[in-house]
């Protein structure tokens, strides 16, 4: 026993800030998915494309991004994320290029739709394990916060650097500059995702506790599946993201009405809250737990939901009120995906974190599939407004609130 201990090598430098900051350099470069509403303009006058076309490709990238998640998470936990990040950045930079040489519309649900979709789903399942290997327990939510967040922060630069491809460029050749910058970008930030060496452990002494935890640490895909607490967190985790996107697509809408061409802004300061509200939730889960939070981050949204009707309803609402709804709506929405990654590891492990995630991950492409088509027919269906959209994004919720308080740990495991 003391052999062991004695063989251990000597403490090894602390890389878990540059791996933090690397992986949250790789998630503000995996946000040019949200280059798609940008694009849609442009193909449309170029391409002649109507309707569902052009929404299909993004739409169908999300759902890719999402089911991609459970191979990559593989992938990331059995060779690394240094590989698997560098297969994302080169499947989404093969995708854009590909976009870059045709306008057939089957070719871009391919290029970008499938190709990218994957390749973000590489990227992103490899940007978070990493990270959170190099910290104690008590920085889980904050690091989870810090390297999604740049997914969030995206659009602020994005919006304009895609606005002046296009206005110099047109769609074809913007997609070709993209693609080879997110190669070199992804590819390169790879390098430093590196996981800490066989033994490490962070921030604990020697001996000190860590029996409870290890029961957690090997739980597999097949075994989270049949505990009931995976599927609760499955159905919160569906109503938050869902209900979150039903309305931040209509944000930009809502803007134009009462701030015209500076509608843009409200999107931004959207963006800065959804990055934010990462960091935040992240935090604040590590001082009074992630169930509380997530309890108090759906209870918010439920509320916004419902204070929305009326300033949509309103014809002359200031501008400011839209902007702060926007940064609010935003961060409780981005909450989620800082307080779901750190759900997983707490009940499950880092051994099989990846694929674990992924099969959770699932639970954000579907309500982001479902959700926001059932808000456009229940806006259809009432003559444009949002009211019933809003209220039921609400309702379900008040519904994820309250399964809050259903979450428990699984049992632990019997020993072996």
């Amino acid at each position: 026993m003391n052999d062991q201990t004695s063989t251990i090598r000597p403490p090894v430098t602390h890389r878990g800030w540059a791996v933090t900051f690397s992986g949250l350099g790789i998630n503000l470069a995996l946000g040019i998915l949200y280059t798609w509403s940008m694009f849609k303009g442009a193909i449309e006058k170029e391409f002649g494309w109507k309707g569902d076309q052009l929404n299909d490709p993004y739409a169908l990238c999300c759902l890719v991004f999402a089911f991609a998640m459970i191979l990559a998470g593989r992938c990331q936990d059995k060779f690394g994320p240094r590989l698997t990040a560098s297969i994302g950045g080169l499947l989404v930079g093969a995708g854009f290029v590909l976009c870059s040489t045709t306008t057939s519309y089957v070719i871009w649900l391919l290029g970008f739709g499938v190709l990218a979709g994957i390749g973000i789903g590489f990227g992103y399942s490899s940007a978070t394990p990493p990270a959170l290997k190099w910290f104690p327990p008590s920085k889980t939510g904050l690091i989870a916060g810090l390297v999604v967040a740049g997914f969030g922060l995206a659009p602020v630069y994005l919006a304009p650097a895609s606005q002046y491809l296009l206005g110099h460029y047109q769609i074809q050749k913007s997609m070709l500059i993209l693609g080879i910058a997110f190669v070199v970008i992804v590819c390169g930030l790879a390098q430093m995702l590196v996981n800490p060496p066989a033994g490490y452990i962070a921030g604990a002494q020697p001996g000190a506790g860590a029996a409870p935890k290890a029961v957690a640490a090997s739980a597999t895909p097949r075994e989270i599946l049949r505990q009931p607490t995976f599927w609760l967190l499955w159905v919160i985790y569906f109503i938050g993201s869902g209900a979150g996107l039903m309305v931040i697509g209509s944000i930009s809408g809502m803007a134009k009405k009462s701030m015209g061409t500076a509608a843009f802004i409200a999107v931004a300061i959207m963006a800065i809250g959804n990055a934010g509200g990462r960091i935040l939730a992240g935090t604040l889960s590590d001082k009074i737990g992630r169930r509380w939070t997530l309890c108090l981050v759906l209870l918010i949204q439920a509320l916004l939901m419902f204070v929305a009707i009326f300033v949509t309803a309103s014809k002359d609402m200031p501008a400011v009120v839209i902007v702060l709804m926007a940064a609010l709506i935003g961060a409780n929405y981005g909450a989620n995906l800082a307080l779901f990654p750190s759900f997983t590891k707490d009940l499950w492990g880092l051994k099989n974190f990846g694929m674990n995630y992924g099969v959770l991950f699932t639970a954000w492409g579907v309500g982001g599939l479902v959700l926001p088509r059932l808000q456009q027919t229940l806006t259809a269906a009432s003559g444009g407004s949002y009211t019933w959209s809003f209220i039921t994004a609400g309702a379900l919720l008040l519904v994820g609130t309250g399964l809050t308080f259903l979450i428990n740990p699984p049992p632990p495991k019997p020993a072996a």
